[in-house]
C-alpha cells in the first residue's frame, strides 16, 4: 500500500513538473505568444468581415461575381504565401541542410543572395497560383468575358517586387529568434491579410485599419486585378494601384536588404546562425 502511494506520489510530482516547465517556456517566449494570439485574432476577424462584406452589398450580390471575387483573393493570397514562405524559410531550409554556414561565406552580395531567392518565388508562385486559378475557375464553371489579363500581369510583376521588399524583412525573424522566428513570418503574413481586403472591401473595416490597408501592397494588388479581371481595366485606369505598389517597392526592397543584413550581422555576433533553437 506504501509503495503504491508513493508510486502516484512520484507520479503527480512527475505530472506538475510537466505543467510548470510548459508554463515556464510560455513566459520565456510570451512576446511571442502575444504575437500568435493577434494572429488567431487576425485570422478570426478575417472570417467575420466576410459577412460584413456580404453585408455591405445589402444582401444582393451575383453568385458568379462574388465567387470569382473570393477566387482571385484567394489565389492572390496563395501567391503571397509562395513568396513570403520561399524568403521566411530561406534561413530555415540552409540550417535543415546543414548549408547555412557555406552560404552566407559564398562570394556573392546579400542583395544578390536575396533577389536571387525572391526572383525564383515570383516564377514559381505564379506558375502555381496561375494552374490554381484556372482549376478553380473551371470546376466553378466561372465565365469572364471582360477580363483583361494582360492588366493582371502588369499589376501582379510591380506587386511582386513590394512582396519581395517585405518578405525580406520577415525573413531575417528566423536569423534573431531561432526558436520561433520562421512562425512569426506567418504571423506577419497573417496580419497583412485582415488589412488587405483579401475576401472584402477594404471599406468595411474600422478607420485605422483602413489606414494600415494603405501601406500595405496587397490592397492596391487586389483591387487592381479584381478590376481587370471583372471589369476589364486597362493599364491607365488602374494606375492609381500601381503607383502606389511602385513607391512601397522602391522603399521596401533596400530597407528589406538593409533590415536583413543587420540581422545578419547580429546573428554572427550572438552565435544564432547556426542555431536551431
Amino acid at each position: 500500500m506504501r509503495e503504491a502511494a508513493g508510486t502516484m506520489r512520484s507520479e503527480f510530482i512527475g505530472l506538475y513538473g510537466m505543467v510548470e516547465r510548459n508554463w515556464y517556456l510560455i513566459k520565456r517566449y510570451a512576446w511571442w505568444e502575444i504575437a500568435f494570439f493577434f494572429w488567431t485574432a487576425a485570422n478570426t476577424l478575417t472570417i467575420v468581415f466576410i459577412a460584413k462584406g456580404v453585408e455591405a452589398t445589402g444582401g444582393k450580390v451575383d453568385i458568379d461575381q462574388l465567387t470569382t471575387i473570393l477566387l482571385i483573393g484567394a489565389v492572390m493570397w496563395s501567391y503571397l504565401g509562395i513568396v513570403f514562405e520561399l524568403l521566411i524559410e530561406t534561413v530555415a531550409w540552409e540550417r535543415w541542410e546543414g548549408t547555412i554556414e557555406y552560404t552566407f561565406m559564398a562570394p556573392l552580395t546579400r542583395a544578390t543572395h536575396l533577389l536571387g531567392t525572391g526572383i525564383f518565388a515570383i516564377g514559381y508562385g505564379i506558375v502555381r497560383a496561375s494552374i490554381v486559378f484556372v482549376a478553380i475557375a473551371a470546376f466553378f464553371g466561372l465565365h469572364m468575358p471582360n477580363a483583361n489579363f494582360a492588366t493582371a500581369l502588369v499589376l501582379i510583376a510591380v506587386a511582386s517586387v513590394s512582396f519581395v521588399g517585405i518578405g525580406m524583412m520577415t525573413a531575417v525573424l528566423p536569423l534573431i529568434s531561432p526558436e520561433k522566428g520562421t512562425q512569426f513570418g506567418y504571423v506577419a503574413q497573417g496580419l497583412m491579410l485582415v488589412v488587405s481586403g483579401v475576401y472584402y472591401p477594404v471599406t468595411v473595416l474600422p478607420a485605422f485599419m483602413q489606414w494600415l490597408a494603405k501601406i500595405s501592397p496587397a490592397t492596391y494588388a487586389l483591387r487592381g486585378e479584381r478590376s481587370a479581371i471583372l471589369d476589364g481595366a486597362t493599364v491607365s485606369q488602374v494606375w492609381g494601384d500601381i503607383w502606389p505598389m511602385v513607391i512601397i517597392g522602391v522603399i521596401s526592397v533596400p530597407l528589406g536588404i538593409w533590415v536583413f543584413r543587420r540581422g545578419e550581422l547580429h546573428a554572427k555576433r550572438h552565435g544564432k546562425l547556426k542555431r536551431s533553437g
